[in-house]
């Protein structure tokens, strides 16, 4: 009898735990998401004639290719967006930033040719190698390439996380929005999105820092701060 009424008790705690559990995740997950966007919606530009002048954009990298090997809209439109604000003068210099741990991934090196090849000059392009994170990319922007205020550029999504976690460290950051993509297309993103903003927070209550920094750098130098080279054949750098 008392086994059989242990169980019962044991039974509606787990139920009562399971949906209070639930309950606190899914409010965890839209306060979050709520904070994220009320705070930065000032600072997010849509139109290329509406954002202010600023010396650098920064780029946040992405893969060059989709999961079936096609292109990646995600990073077509980013080099669309970042071609449109140089070529109309709204951003003097380009700091691509983004992942290249491992010798046949190199997220700065692609969108360095992508931009070349729409007409950015090459002088006016740095490459940062130890973006491997959005939280990386805002610190070493400030703390290695010495920018105070520049302009973010990605998608609305992500230039929400990116400017949040920025001023959040004193950076005066504002983002312009390149074009997103479909919603079956950028689903998963968008999913995996809710829990990064969650991380944001996380983050700043443990005090998470860069996985690198190094050496300053001196914008439109030909110097990496210590992060890795590109790992490319000289024949595919010109």
């Amino acid at each position: 009898m008392i086994a059989r009424m242990w169980h019962v008790l044991s039974a509606r705690w787990f139920r009562w735990g399971a949906i209070l559990f639930t309950a606190l995740t899914v409010i965890t997950l839209w306060w979050c998401d709520r904070q994220v966007k009320q705070q930065t919606s000032a600072f997010l530009y849509d139109a290329v004639d509406l954002v202010p002048h600023e010396h650098v954009g920064v780029v946040l990298g992405t893969s060059e290719r989709g999961r079936g090997g096609g292109p990646n809209q995600y990073f077509v439109r980013r080099i669309e967006a970042a071609a449109a604000l140089y070529h109309a003068g709204k951003v003097d210099h380009l700091l691509l930033s983004g992942d290249n741990r491992h010798m046949n991934y190199n997220e700065p090196w692609a969108m360095r040719k992508a931009l070349m090849a729409a007409g950015v000059d090459s002088s006016r392009i740095t490459l940062d190698f130890a973006g491997f994170r959005t939280l990386d990319s805002m610190v070493r922007a400030k703390e290695v390439f010495g920018q105070q205020r520049f302009v973010v550029i990605s998608q609305r999504f992500h230039n929400e996380r990116a400017v949040f976690i920025a001023r959040g460290l004193g950076i005066e950051a504002i983002g312009y929005n390149a074009q997103d993509v479909g919603a079956a297309y950028g689903l998963r993103t968008k999913l995996r999105e809710r829990l990064a903003r969650v991380k944001v927070y996380i983050d700043a209550l443990l005090g998470v820092q860069p996985h690198f920094l190094g050496e300053p750098v001196i914008i439109g130098e030909q110097r990496f701060g210590g992060a890795k080279a590109p790992m490319v054949p000289e024949a595919q750098a010109r």
